[in-house]
């Protein structure tokens, strides 16, 4: 891909301007035209692999998936080449909206384009044309969603037809449907969970803020611009903290082919004016990420985005991945929509917050402790709060970084982040147990049934990991496993409680105790780990945390819950006295 050349003086940590991301999207959309089947209306994308959806709506993907990136872009010269396509697609080439099915998903990304550039592309259209293209995507305006983000896929059909005039009633009922499903899985801080239960990913910032943020602000609706957009700002304060220094995004959840895709809750929050972020921030976190993918592999040769993460990647693959599910991440260019002039595209840009500080950070919502470097600019996520409806090392594993990936279970490998209990490596029903300052605490189900009550305590890049297994029988194997560091990282875990030297123990009569110190580090000469943290067990149920710099953390797993109290060391003319900093109570 042929981008113009850094602008240090604009950009002096990505080197990228609106430039660039205008040359990416052109180099995307050239790159896909050769494959256009059926007078546009489909694009099969090379490849050996379908999705689980079939090759006809694969191809439906490709056309809707990238006139996303087309709509942004606002060139009419490509516009023309999807209008094309869509005429050809709603005669009779496309095939139909239904419950659950796949394209209910294009239906929306259609809807949105074609609501962002009506005067380039909808007014010009025959009308024997509109009427076919609205028709088509009315059936989106019943048609059964699974319960999860899909009930925003109606909502964004919706908001175009309506304002199209077409079906009117049946648009306002499938908005005021959809968003009302919605409003049970907000939990707070700017957070959703995409569907029942609690599955806390990518989805809250390109879909559940997206569409509901992006209807209002083109309805020119300002009591529920007010409504979404306050949720939308509230979240990239915590959402800002999930990118490395080096432009990487955190690697968990799913549908993580998207990409840049994690991008857009940035730029939506300064194209509609909700958000907390200077506009030169913006900016570096959106281009970091850009950048991060395009110079590891994310375009082949052929200038198509592949299936994976930096290149062809299986693991991060889902049934319903298909050639073209990568172009989701077609709305990273949500930005274009800023004009040239916005500060967001004039200021220079401005440190994310994984480069200025150190930071420990409590997302009570989650249930996430997330843990920063700026030495390294690694972020790191404790995760104490989410999973999702099956045993899933995208989402249920102790911990996630920047710079890390989760060792499937399934080949033989050893996972990673994991508390392996009679060699079984699962964590189901998760049991937020609180989050606070330097900590995080959960219980949740292991192999044979077996509780797990686990607390994190961080400090710099240091953790000190403790898990208490209750239910389990006397002898039942238990080993603790840390991060799956990749070159140029260090990664340590030692041993503190109940373990030995190759970090394995067994379970005791009753409820056993088991601590590792961990450490995943960039940093080229590290203080040794043991200097930096000690701890003590009291018993089966007390452990004393001591910093080297820092208060001691007194830890009490109780039958409902875990309490944790900061104990401060004063020295005063010679004397040495505790100072209690109070106590954080979790589950009593």
């Amino acid at each position: 891909m042929q981008l113009p050349p850094d602008d240090r003086a604009l950009s002096p940590r990505t080197g990228y301007t609106r430039a660039h991301w205008e040359a990416a999207a052109d180099a995307l959309l050239a790159a896909v035209e050769p494959y256009a089947a059926q007078g546009g209306a489909l694009y099969h994308l090379p490849g050996d692999r379908t999705s689980w959806s079939g090759r006809l709506s694969d191809g439906l993907e490709g056309y809707a998936r990238t006139l996303l990136a087309a709509a942004f872009r606002r060139d009419e010269t490509v516009l023309q080449r999807y209008a094309e396509g869509l005429a050809a697609g709603v005669d009779r080439v496309w095939p139909r909206i239904e419950d659950r099915s796949q394209p209910l998903v294009e239906a929306a990304s259609i809807a949105l384009a074609l609501r962002l550039t009506r005067s380039l592309l909808w007014d010009r259209l025959d009308d024997g044309v509109r009427q076919r293209a609205a028709a088509w995507l009315a059936d989106a305006l019943t048609a059964e969603a699974w319960p999860c983000n899909w009930e925003l896929f109606p909502v964004t059909v919706g908001g175009f037809l309506q304002e199209v005039g077409y079906e009117p009633e049946a648009s306002r009922k499938a908005i005021e449907r959809g968003l009302g499903r919605i409003e049970e899985w907000y939990v707070g801080e700017g957070w959703y969970t995409d569907g029942d239960g609690r599955k806390f990913d990518y989805y809250n910032g390109w879909a559940m803020h997206l569409y509901p943020v992006l209807h209002a602000w083109l309805a020119d609706d300002a009591e529920l611009l007010d409504l979404y957009g306050g949720r939308l700002s509230r979240h990239l304060a915590d959402y800002a903290r999930l990118f490395g220094a080096d432009g990487a995004p955190m690697h968990q959840g799913r549908s993580l082919t998207y990409r840049f895709a994690a991008t857009v809750p940035l730029w939506l929050g300064a194209l509609t004016g909700h958000t907390p972020l200077p506009p030169g921030q913006t900016r570096r976190l959106a281009s970091g990420a850009l950048r991060y993918f395009l110079e590891r592999g994310a375009v082949d040769s052929r200038g198509l985005l592949t299936l994976g993460w930096h290149g062809p990647d299986s693991a991060v693959l889902q049934g319903y991945s298909g050639p073209a599910s990568p172009y989701w991440a077609s709305k990273g260019f949500l930005g274009l929509l800023l004009p040239d002039d916005h500060p967001v595209w004039t200021e220079p840009e401005e440190a994310g917050p994984a480069e200025r500080s150190d930071a420990l950070t409590a997302l009570a919502a989650p249930n996430w402790l997330l843990q920063s470097t700026s030495s390294d600019g690694v972020v790191r996520l404790h995760n104490h709060g989410s999973e999702d409806v099956r045993y899933d090392p995208y989402y249920t594993r102790l911990a996630y970084s920047t710079v890390t990936q989760p060792v499937s279970s399934y080949d033989n490998s050893v996972p990673d982040n994991s508390v392996i209990v009679g060699g079984d490596p699962s964590r189901t029903g998760i049991e937020p147990l609180g989050v606070g300052e330097g900590w995080a605490a959960s219980r949740h189900t292991a192999g044979g049934g077996a509780r797990v009550t686990g607390v994190v305590l961080a400090q710099g890049a240091a953790e000190v990991r403790a898990h208490l297994v209750e239910g389990a029988e006397p002898g039942t194997p238990v080993r603790v496993t840390g991060w799956a560091a990749r070159d140029g990282l260090r990664a340590e875990l030692l041993p503190a409680v109940g373990l030995s030297g190759a970090l394995t123990g067994e379970t005791g009569d009753g409820a056993t105790l088991f601590v590792a110190l961990a450490r995943l580090t960039g940093a080229p000469d590290p203080v040794p780990l043991e200097e930096t943290v000690s701890v003590r067990a009291d018993g089966e149920r007390e452990l004393t945390v001591r910093w080297s710099e820092g208060p001691e953390v007194r830890v009490r797993w109780g039958d409902s819950g875990v309490s944790l109290e900061h104990v401060g060391r004063e020295t005063s003319a010679g004397t040495e006295r505790d100072t209690s900093a109070g106590t954080e109570a979790t589950g009593f």
